[in-house]
């Protein structure tokens, strides 16, 4: 006798009775997603509306509708100005030197928390390497200023291995290894999370096929670990990409001097300095459109790449 299997799943409809169903069902989650709504729309959308400052020469007396339209002249003083080149030499270092050496750090240090046995051990290093994350970018600055002057802890252990005491944030060459170190020491646990929960989700079988097929550790990380967290590390790698040219201004401007700042002075701390320091409302507002939208035709792009090459993406 022969049976039919019919499939039970039918396409959802996007119709009010449906929607009214669904938010009945799941209200709670409903609930918790409003006050995100309600912060994106405040901080993020209606901002936006100010963006109609850099097509003019804004004045707060005159507001948004009586400044005068200039069209695209910021952008072009922008592009064709002498910092230019610099700005985008330096935010494209530090930013390049970030995902270098910064991207892979968490996904490293996942896979050796994840391989510890000792769930106490376990959790104190996961404990000493997310504090970091919670100390103020303001104590972040001050501990690499005392360390990092000529009678501090990291020219103690120069000078007793025999190197030479120098102050190191007054060397324009060891700016950006400087702020990439201290950059990992402080986010590298923090971004352990989304790793270490992605390797739960792997299924613990193929972990036991390949130890029965004679697989050790390192070829199971290889074979199993790292395809099975792809898709995390690849997404995650265009969100990096897609934000390339924000970096951010805090931690820059308390850390460089007069010394370095040919150096260290990048995109958005040339906004804040002619947005905040010397009003230049218009100009800074083109600085920042002009920032996001090669941030997003990056974002876009890695994205496309990310599809061909492998399958998978953002979106």
């Amino acid at each position: 006798m022969k049976k039919q299997i019919v499939s039970k799943h039918k396409s959802y409809k996007f119709s009010s009775e449906n929607i009214k169903k669904d938010i009945m069902r799941n209200k709670e989650l409903y609930l918790i997603m409003i006050p995100v709504i309600i912060f994106y729309f405040v901080f993020s959308y209606l901002p936006m509306y100010g963006i109609i400052i850099a097509f003019q020469d804004y004045t707060p007396a005159k507001g948004f509708m009586g400044s005068e339209f200039v069209g695209l002249k910021h952008f072009i003083d922008f592009m064709t100005g002498n910092s230019f080149l610099k700005l985008l030499r330096n935010t494209l270092r530090i930013s390049c030197a970030n995902i270098i050496f910064g991207f892979p750090m968490p996904i490293i240090l996942a896979l050796l928390i994840n391989e510890v046995r000792n769930k106490r051990f376990k959790g104190i290093v996961q404990t000493c390497t997310y504090l970091p994350h919670f100390i103020s970018i303001v104590v972040v600055a001050g501990m690499i200023k005392d360390f990092t002057v000529s009678t501090g802890l990291i020219n103690d252990i120069i000078a007793f291995f025999g190197g030479e005491r120098v102050t190191m944030l007054a060397e324009t060459k060891y700016f950006t290894p400087i702020y990439v170190i201290s950059g990992i020491w402080q986010e590298a646990g923090w971004n352990t999370i989304i790793y270490l929960a992605a390797l739960t989700a792997i299924d613990k079988a193929l972990y036991e096929a390949a130890t029965i097929d004679g697989a050790g550790e390192m070829r199971k990380m290889w074979h199993i670990t790292l395809p099975a967290i792809l898709p995390t590390i690849v997404i995650l790698l265009i969100m990096k990409i897609g934000s390339m040219l924000n970096v951010g201004y805090e931690k820059i401007i308390l850390l460089y001097n007069a010394s370095t700042r040919d150096v260290a002075d990048v995109i958005s701390t040339y906004v804040y300095r002619r947005g905040l320091q010397e009003r230049s409302w218009s100009f800074s507002t083109a600085v920042g459109l002009f920032n996001s939208v090669i941030n997003v035709t990056l974002l876009i792009l890695s994205n496309k790449i990310s599809k061909m090459i492998n399958g998978s993406g953002l979106w």
